[in-house]
């Protein structure tokens, strides 16, 4: 999944980028700073009055089991389509002679649909975009801020009321320069600072919003490594297992995916997710593993507070 092993791959292909025609995008020399940037967001955006119809682009960290507990979070006329891959980045989306990883095996299924004829239907409330990690390598070889603001041109210039959202993601457990503190610096430096930062430099019709599921991450993780709660006590809790036992470092379990799903319902919503259900299914039908009572408690809590206090979801505070 898009992490440091990938930079020479990632470089090749850079390189190899005029193959397919595709330039070098413009990046301004000075990119709108931390108060240009609070003051676009200072209106939040109108509260949703029924289920939202929602498109989501991106890798495995969006997979198919999270949009699927997101529908059932939502309720009556939610739906959604997506488009994915491994370790996927927007540039590699919007240009289909570049290969994807995955990509037949993480769109065989009944929710995918092709994501430029999607979102330049002009048929979706919410499209919702994410960048591969990592993201540094992503700013380096594939122009991020640029191919974000392709994509939600594509959405804005589809439909004047699409809201486009980046979805927040994570680096791994593993991470050199460590889990929790690239959770906290890469959110204003790198989502922020540069990803939001250079589609408000083109004077956008609307800004992109955030879904801030890493400060979500962030918030659960330190909260149950100093108060444990029963089945959710520490970070790997919330991780996959590999097929040989192992720690999966980057990719979410089921409880994972739930906490990403809350933070997704209460950004999209505006909607406290305190009390929602913590049975759901997967994708195919199968039941989730559930956090405990108390732990989806938790998490329902922190995503709500998360999400209020950052005037970049839209959620009124």
């Amino acid at each position: 999944m898009g992490g440091p092993s990938r930079r020479a791959a990632l470089a090749l292909l850079a390189a190899a980028g005029g193959g397919f025609a595709l330039g070098s995008l413009h990046r301004p020399a000075r990119l709108p700073g931390p108060v240009a940037v609070a003051a676009a967001y200072q209106t939040p955006l109108p509260t949703p009055r029924r289920g939202l119809n929602v498109f989501h682009l991106g890798h495995s960290l969006v997979g198919r089991d999270m949009p699927a507990m997101l529908a059932q979070l939502a309720g009556e006329g939610h739906r959604y389509h997506s488009q994915l891959g491994q370790g996927t980045a927007l540039r590699q989306h919007w240009y289909p002679g570049l290969p994807v990883q995955g990509f037949a095996s993480e769109n065989a299924h009944d929710r995918f649909r092709p994501a430029h004829g999607a979102i330049g239907s002009g048929d979706y409330d919410a499209v919702i975009l994410t960048e591969m990690v990592e993201l540094l390598d992503a700013l380096k070889y594939h122009e991020s801020g640029p191919y974000l603001t392709r994509w939600a041109d594509l959405a804005r210039g589809a439909n004047p009321t699409t809201r486009v959202y980046l979805y927040e993601t994570w680096h791994g457990l593993d991470d050199s320069g460590g889990f929790l503190a690239r959770l906290d610096a890469d959110i204003e430096r790198l989502w922020v600072g540069e990803l939001l930062a250079h589609d408000l430099s083109t004077a956008p019709p609307r800004p992109i919003h955030l879904i801030p599921a890493g400060q979500v991450l962030a918030r659960v993780v330190r909260a149950i490594e100093s108060d444990p709660l029963p089945g959710l006590a520490r970070r790997e809790d919330l991780f996959a297992l590999a097929p040989d036992g192992s720690r999966d470092p980057i990719h979410l379990n089921d409880i994972g995916a739930y906490l990403v799903a809350v933070t997704h319902f209460a950004t999209l919503y505006h909607r406290p997710p305190l009390g929602l259900p913590h049975r759901l299914l997967r994708a195919d039908g199968t039941p989730a593993d559930a956090p405990g009572a108390a732990a989806a408690a938790l998490i329902q809590r922190l995503a709500w507070e998360v999400v209020r206090a950052d005037p970049r979801t839209g959620v009124p505070a």
